[in-house]
């Protein structure tokens, strides 16, 4: 069992990974500006903004594994890279594994590129996002070696907007998106969060993304 501090816990892709966490006995911590309409028995949900002085060392002290759910919207908006700049040092600091739920829009579509955000059709709304979330990965990959972390990107199709059912089934790739053999690239939030769970219980991507698609 780890302790598993889950940062933006009431999200779509972070209240699924609370869920899964604590099915499989980890202790599990949800912050969050909000507290879930149906809490999870067992899991303790701490309410406050990320950019409140003091909340991420809250947030970090205490746990082996911090996963941050967060994306660069809102009040986030702009500044979810330099937060998770912070988050990340102050793992290294405590040697605690530090997570990143990014999204598919950095993915190559192919090897050797381009980017699923750089390609014609991608949406012109969410390439800001995508693109902060990318800044995150370079910035993970230039960290200090002692920084031990992961990143993780869903499929294209993945969201509130496309919940899909749990399957208990998913692939694993790496920079390339996944897709299937109708060239659809889909994962439902409870698989997703399955996978995620299995790379806290068995660590295979140390300073390294991954990607999760049927």
């Amino acid at each position: 069992m780890a302790k598993i501090t889950i940062l933006g816990g009431t999200g779509y892709a972070g209240s699924h990974l609370v869920r899964a966490a604590a099915a499989a006995g980890h202790e599990v911590t949800s912050f969050s500006r909000s507290r879930p309409a149906e809490p999870i028995d067992g899991v303790s949900y701490v309410n406050g903004s990320v950019l409140e002085d003091g909340t991420l060392e809250h947030a970090i002290d205490g746990a082996e594994v911090v996963v941050s759910a967060l994306a660069p919207r809102g009040e986030l908006e702009g500044r979810t890279r330099g937060l998770l700049a912070k988050a990340a040092e102050l793992a290294a600091s405590k040697g605690v594994r530090f997570g990143v739920i990014g999204g598919a829009g950095s993915l190559f579509v192919a090897e050797g590129g381009p980017r699923l955000f750089d390609t014609e059709g991608f949406p012109d709304a969410v390439k800001p996002e995508a693109s902060e979330m990318a800044g995150v990965l370079d910035d993970l990959r230039a960290s200090a070696p002692e920084l031990d972390w992961f990143y993780v990107s869903p499929a294209a199709a993945f969201g509130a907007w496309a919940p899909g059912e749990a399957t208990g089934e998913y692939r694993i790739g790496g920079d390339v998106l996944l897709t299937d053999a109708n060239g659809d690239s889909n994962i439902s939030g409870a698989d997703f969060a399955t996978a995620i769970v299995a790379e806290i219980d068995t660590p295979t991507h140390r300073r390294a993304r991954f990607g999760v698609a049927y």
